[in-house]
């Protein structure tokens, strides 16, 4: 009897640590969610608070003296539209040419030296490219050349083809079983119908993790914009939204419906509205890849 009280004692111990214990790691998950979270609840609280209350540091946790200018404005503003959409359109089309570029070069890459005989030279030359970067006076000048600059398309190609989201996709190539090729071969099916209709299809978790690597990427880079376009008519929007936060009108250049205006609306809220419309698209596509982010991510760094 003694020995059953003290094994029932011990289960019983250690099943009150594993409720601590999964307490405490909900209680540090949930405050770092909230550290996550609340830069996007304050921005919104103060794009929907009064100018008073932005300017003086009154919004905390909840706006103070509600008012809705900041977004009545926004949809006045052309500018910030165009620059969204140019926005979009690089952030679409660049992810899917990316993606494209990734698994064209994945799969030979994904293949041994005897399958593909120059795996190691174009390996050696990526992850030089990778470590070694040239600087911006090289690549600018390179851009220029090539005429690309005040462009969508300049703004897609100067970054698609990031060499850590190769590696994962060629280390996830890696772990497809090799029947699976070699039942298409028998069939009579080429290099291109493999990638196509055995490699990509069954890539789904890499893929979703690349359009999310991807798509974030392009949306927030701002360097790029600013470097190639020579005015504000062809910014990407983060550009836009770095070089509103960093310049500031002059009272002096103000016309008086620009004076009037600054009197009733702050220029933080204004900024914080923008910034706010900026993150949503990103939030809105996350929750939809999200289940495969982790298996991607995991599958492509430890295979092969």
């Amino acid at each position: 009897m003694g020995e059953s009280d003290n094994g029932l004692r011990m289960v019983e111990h250690k099943s009150i640590v594993s409720r601590i214990f999964t307490a405490v790691l909900f209680v540090i998950l949930g405050i770092m969610a909230l550290s996550c979270l609340y830069p996007i609840w304050y921005a919104f609280c103060v794009s929907i608070s009064d100018k008073t209350a932005a300017n003086s540091g009154m919004v905390t946790l909840y706006p103070v003296g509600f008012s809705t200018i900041a977004y009545r404005e926004i949809m006045k503003d052309s500018t910030f539209f165009h620059a969204f959409g140019v926005s979009v359109l690089r952030a679409g089309f660049g992810t899917l040419f990316t993606l494209f570029i990734l698994c064209l070069m994945a799969y030979p890459l994904s293949k041994t030296t005897k399958q593909f005989r120059l795996h190691d030279p174009i390996m050696w030359i990526l992850l030089f490219c990778m470590v070694f970067n040239a600087g911006a006076i090289p690549w600018y000048m390179t851009m220029v050349s090539y005429r690309l600059l005040d462009s969508v398309v300049g703004l897609i190609l100067c970054g698609s083809l990031p060499v850590f989201n190769l590696i994962i996709v060629i280390n996830f190539f890696r772990g497809i079983p090799e029947d699976l090729e070699d039942a298409a071969r028998v069939d009579g099916a080429g290099p291109w119908r493999v990638l196509f209709q055995i490699f990509i299809p069954v890539s789904k978790p890499v893929i979703a993790t690349m359009v999310l690597f991807t798509s974030v990427g392009y949306w927030n880079e701002f360097f790029q914009g600013l470097v190639l376009s020579s005015s504000d008519k062809h910014y990407p929007l983060q550009t836009y939204i770095q070089q509103m936060v960093v310049n500031t009108q002059s009272v002096a250049n103000m016309s008086p419906d620009e004076m009037k205006l600054m009197s009733a609306l702050s220029n933080k809220s204004l900024d914080s509205a923008k910034v706010f419309i900026a993150m949503i698209p990103m939030l809105l596509i996350y929750p939809f890849i999200q289940k495969y982010f982790v298996s991607g991510m995991m599958i492509g760094a430890v295979k092969g």
